[in-house]
């Protein structure tokens, strides 16, 4: 792995490592029983800030494919997704939404022509049984549509990941105005469905807004930059790979801030988990330049313009 891959890769897995966080912040700081209102206000303050930072909106049939992307990675994720945090214990969730770089092999397969190999398949089984030794103590009780809002959250995200990768980017655009349009899309398609479903947002406290704060730019606007940055520049298969960090990542916080132990045989999931997310890195040629590559001068404009006005602060 050259060193520019070992950035991007590096990079591009702070993202599920900060989503690893989510479910601490779901059940530690946000109101219960709001999965709809808290993937509206994960999803539309950010994206309607980088909106303005940007001051780039689609044209022509980008319109329609912001808003097929924004439904895919946000609009029908973040509900299923913390839908399935209030109804599963953390662990159970995180078993469920491991399943993430099958789903993605056999779409990208459908998509994109990457032919899934054994050791692809081989890889992604082994990362779900890593997953599943490491949270093998949080399983809980079963719960129909807490299973099903998992299952569904790990679909769309594994959906909009693939055609992310398969549209790419308009030429001239990078990849912060195209968090903005997904985070936007996303946003607004939730936010009538949580007034209807759900009524008028709760009374937030100092703690409810601090979580808010922080899915918002450090858990969202940060990190989908970064992930769709890396899917611009690795192979899809590659990318969602990396997607066991985020329950890895959930049990060291388990352990760090909760005080939950770790056995041995969580540490032996750990190991197999990491083992996988690494070799779901190894590719076998350089994925070609992607057409609809925007300039690198306008990447490093975006990515200075994030860096100066985004920049998550240190808690």
């Amino acid at each position: 792995m050259n060193q520019n891959r070992l950035v991007t890769v590096a990079l591009t897995a702070l993202a599920p490592v900060s989503w690893g966080s989510t479910y601490f912040v779901t059940t530690q700081f946000l109101p219960a029983d709001r999965p709809l209102f808290t993937g509206m206000m994960r999803a539309l303050p950010a994206g309607l800030a980088l909106v303005a930072l940007t001051r780039r909106l689609p044209r022509g049939d980008w319109w329609w494919k912001a808003a097929v992307l924004g439904a895919l990675n946000i609009g029908a994720f973040f509900p299923l997704l913390f839908l399935s945090a209030y109804r599963l214990p953390g662990g159970m969730a995180a078993v469920i939404g491991s399943v993430g770089p099958l789903w993605v092999a056999g779409l990208a397969a459908l998509f994109l022509g990457e032919k899934p190999t054994l050791r692809t398949l081989l890889t992604g089984i082994a990362a779900a049984l890593g997953v599943s030794l490491v949270v093998l103590k949080a399983a809980g009780a079963f719960d129909a549509i807490g299973v099903i809002a998992a299952l569904g959250s790990s679909a769309s995200m594994s959906a909009g990941t693939v055609f992310t990768k398969r549209w790419g980017r308009p030429e001239g655009v990078g990849p912060l105005v195209l968090t903005g349009w997904q985070l936007t899309a996303g946003g607004l398609l939730i936010a009538p469905v949580a007034f209807f479903v759900e009524g008028a947002p709760p009374a937030l406290d100092g703690r409810n807004i601090a979580g808010y704060v922080y899915l918002a730019l450090v858990n969202t606007a940060v990190a989908y930059w970064l992930w769709f940055r890396g899917i611009g520049r690795m192979t899809a298969t590659s990318v969602t790979f990396l997607g066991p960090l985020s329950p890895l990542t959930a049990a060291v916080i388990g352990w760090a801030a909760l005080g939950q132990a770790l056995a041995p045989v969580q540490v032996l999931g750990m190991a197999i988990a990491f083992g996988a997310t690494l070799a779901g890195q190894v590719t076998p040629k350089k994925p070609a330049k992607s057409a609809q590559s925007f300039s690198s001068t306008e990447d490093n404009q975006l990515e200075l313009s994030m860096d100066v006005t985004s920049r998550p602060v240190r808690r």
